[in-house]
């Protein structure tokens, strides 16, 4: 599985990639996480408002820091 947090590096970007990288720790899945803040390859995946959570090339949750429930459910 491959996990991109899409974001320019602000707090809410940040607590989205802590939350990813938590949710991945407690339910044991194994994936490779990437931080990406290069305005041009976010705005390629059709996001316009950050933080952004993509999941194997797919845009998953946009504009908010979702919560380790839920990226648990998105993962599993």
């Amino acid at each position: 599985m491959n996990i991109k947090v899409l974001g320019s590096g602000c707090a809410k970007c940040k607590k989205l990639y802590g939350n990813v990288e938590e949710a991945l720790r407690e339910s044991g899945m194994e994936a490779t996480l990437e931080k990406v803040e290069d305005i041009n390859k976010i705005i390629d995946y059709g996001v316009m408002m950050t933080p952004a959570l993509v999941i194997n090339e797919n845009v998953k949750s946009v504009g908010k820091v979702l919560s380790l429930k839920d990226i648990i459910k998105l993962i599993s």
